[in-house]
């Protein structure tokens, strides 16, 4: 198989970058560029890539933006986006994973680690490093709760005890083998779990997981 990706980014030099290491890959296959946010919606539209690499900084419309439209809420066989920022951007991370995209690495990691998350998006899996997953969702997990709880309600009523676990320990930023490490039990079961709770809570992916889990509290409460 074969991943079509597109790369959304605004600096030519490093559009011209991400297109030689995505060519030179055996699996990968770039399908279309976009130097600004407006050509970005169009392209993915008629282009249907697997994989969008997303620089937040867009030109007349955001990466954030963009990513709303191609891969937000109702959008019919949304492409997986990977959005690329930097530290001093964190709090847009929030924004772009919230309208839909499915991880993120920061703009200055290695080519070959990109590359790498491609492959791991276009597995339907999320891309969250665990550091950066703890420091991001501490510092704005207030903003992602509700500002009513309804306390007659529990949204995790349907997860079993094993997949509450599990989902804390997704929230804490841990990978499926850190928490078979954890939990104790086999890497497959692990993505079982994982798969069950997605199913059960109707989540699209493991960063939804994630923010679900603050959203509602309950990646620092004891139940």
């Amino acid at each position: 198989m074969t991943i079509r990706v597109m790369i959304c980014e605004d600096q030519e030099v490093v559009r011209t970058g991400y297109v030689t290491a995505f060519d030179a890959q055996p699996d990968m296959a770039v399908v279309g560029v976009a130097a600004d946010g407006p050509a970005a919606v169009e392209a993915v539209a008629g282009l249907r890539p697997d994989v969008v690499v997303m620089d937040i900084h867009m030109p007349l419309m955001d990466g954030i933006e963009v990513t709303r439209r191609i891969a937000g809420p109702g959008v019919a066989a949304p492409p997986k986006v990977l959005v690329v920022t930097t530290f001093n951007v964190d709090k847009y991370v929030y924004e772009a994973l919230r309208a839909g995209a499915s991880g993120f690495l920061l703009k200055d990691a290695p080519l070959l680690e990109l590359v790498n998350g491609v492959r791991t998006v276009a597995r339907g899996e999320s891309l969250l490093s665990p550091t950066v997953t703890r420091t991001l969702i501490g510092r704005f997990a207030d903003r992602l709760r509700p500002a009513v709880p309804t306390p007659d309600e529990d949204p995790l009523a349907v997860l079993a005890p094993r997949e509450r676990e599990v989902l804390r320990l997704i929230a804490r930023g841990l990978s499926n083998a850190e928490i078979a490490a954890e939990l104790v039990i086999s890497f497959e079961t692990v993505r079982t779990y994982v798969s069950r709770i997605l199913t059960k809570l109707g989540l699209r992916d493991r960063v939804q997981a994630v923010v679900f889990a603050y959203r509602t509290g309950f990646a620092d409460d004891d139940r």
